[in-house]
């Protein structure tokens, strides 16, 4: 979406009439009359408001994981909003409590799995809360994840009263299998996570060692999928074969997140928990006094540590998943594929040339590369003169603060002085930037010129 879609509007005006005429029969219950030059002013004050942003939705914003939400999902959501349903009990969301279970069914088949326990979160944060709450009562023991796992883990796990230890990575930014074995050894290990997508590097943790090491030590493990869950809709030979493995692993890990407002299309906040053991529903139980009398049907509050749920991610996420289905070689599937084939490109692109130092190959659509310089402290000091160089000239990166060890300075005469680097960060997760690479390489050509990092390529 390269500029703010109208053109779902009408459709979203000729659905709330039919929305409407559910509700027909209802006698005149009057209302609170609007007065059109208010909510005009106010409206307008909103808008002058929000220009104060980065153009989020435009190919040139290749900075945070911010991707627009599908057209369908908006009109989708706002449509649900005149109803605003909760999806705590039936009572509150009937409809909407249908459609999160059927969008659910559908993730979780993502992974193969049919007999299953999952719900719909407000994102990844509350999402791995869930599942380690639940690992910590069915597997006790010390939280192991890796360096390069999300902050959350070690977060969460002091909100849980767990004891969490990192686990470091290998020069790809995976968690290192024989850091893990080595610590296993030690014993009191209860959960392993292990990272599919890596939110800073987009490094996939390698699934079958660690389920080999679980086969022998008897940890649980959960599968922190919140950014590249999708990715395994992806043809074989558009992963890596290592990556490709452990996609084909996911679904003998015992819990997985997934973050449907990530690469799914759908607006904040919209996350997913799933346990393979539907049995674990029982550590949920709970005693209301109000809540669940009218149905003998399941009411996903039964099933959530949340209370108050939003229905209409719901039915966003349903609406979306009816027009893409998440399946290999489908719409939804290509898009991903655009997004892979872009930070491939510019991987190339950047290694071409002697202004910058990429890391390693991308393994989804997060590109890192650091600025070619006399030393690391020196590369860190070009890397914020580039960011801000693009910035005035329109393309708008992140910066990452990474393993130094990432990136191979040796061989590009970079003197270690440093032992992490501060770097720049491209997430290539609109489709449109397949065809926005070689503008985005140019824009940061001169940015480096500009800044002093390296010469002619």
């Amino acid at each position: 979406m390269g500029a703010l879609e109208r053109e779902s509007l009408p459709l979203l005006a000729e659905s709330l009439d039919r929305l409407a005429e559910g509700f027909a029969a209802l006698p005149d219950a009057g209302g609170s009359p609007s007065d059109g030059a208010a909510w005009r002013g106010v409206l307008a004050e909103v808008a002058g408001r929000l220009q104060d942003n980065y153009p989020y939705f435009h190919p040139l914003y290749a900075g945070q994981m911010l991707k627009p939400p599908h057209p369908v999902a908006r009109a989708a959501y706002a449509l649900a909003m005149w109803i605003n349903p909760n999806n705590h009990a039936l009572d509150g969301g009937r409809a909407s409590s249908a459609m999160e279970k059927e969008a659910v069914r559908d993730l979780a088949g993502l992974f193969g799995w049919s007999d299953f326990l999952g719900h719909l979160c407000g994102g990844g944060t509350m999402a791995n809360l869930e599942a380690l709450w639940a690992a910590s009562r069915l597997s006790p023991g010390v939280v192991l994840a890796s360096e390069q796992a999300h902050y959350t883990h070690s977060r969460l796990s002091g909100v849980l009263g767990l004891a969490f230890e990192p686990i470091a990575c290998d020069r790809r930014g995976r968690l290192d299998a024989r850091a893990l074995e080595a610590r296993l050894s030690r014993g009191r290990v209860g959960t392993v996570v292990a990272t599919i997508g890596a939110t800073a590097t987009g490094a996939v943790d390698p699934l079958p060692e660690i389920l080999a090491l679980r086969a022998r030590h008897g940890f649980r493990v959960h599968a922190d999928a919140a950014y590249g869950g999708y990715f395994g809709l992806l043809d074989d030979g558009d992963l890596a074969p290592d990556t490709r493995a452990a996609y084909d692993r996911l679904g003998e890990v015992d819990s997985i997140v997934i973050d449907p407002h990530k690469h799914g299309l759908q607006p904040y906040g919209c996350g997913c928990v799933l346990f393979r053991d539907p049995s674990v529903g029982r550590l949920y139980k709970h005693d209301s006094p109000y809540t669940y009398f009218t149905s003998t049907e399941l009411h996903l509050g039964e099933i959530s540590l949340e209370c108050s749920r939003p229905g209409a991610s719901a039915v966003a996420l349903w609406a979306t998943m009816r027009l893409l289905p998440p399946v290999r070689g489908g719409g939804f599937a290509r898009m991903l594929a655009a997004g892979r084939r872009a930070a491939l490109a510019l991987y190339r692109r950047l290694a071409e040339g002697n202004r910058f130092v990429p890391a390693f190959l991308p393994e989804l659509d997060i590109v890192i590369w650091a600025a070619q310089a006399p030393s690391v402290s020196e590369s860190s000091m070009r890397a914020r003169a580039i960011f801000d160089e693009a910035a005035r000239r329109g393309l708008h990166l992140a910066l990452a603060e990474l393993p130094a060890a990432f990136f191979d300075f040796a061989a590009n005469g970079v003197a270690r002085d440093r032992e992490t680097v501060t770097c720049l960060r491209s997430v290539l997760m609109k489709p449109e930037h397949a065809a926005w690479v070689d503008r985005i390489a140019g824009i940061l050509e001169a940015s480096a010129d500009a800044a002093g990092a390296g010469g002619g390529a």
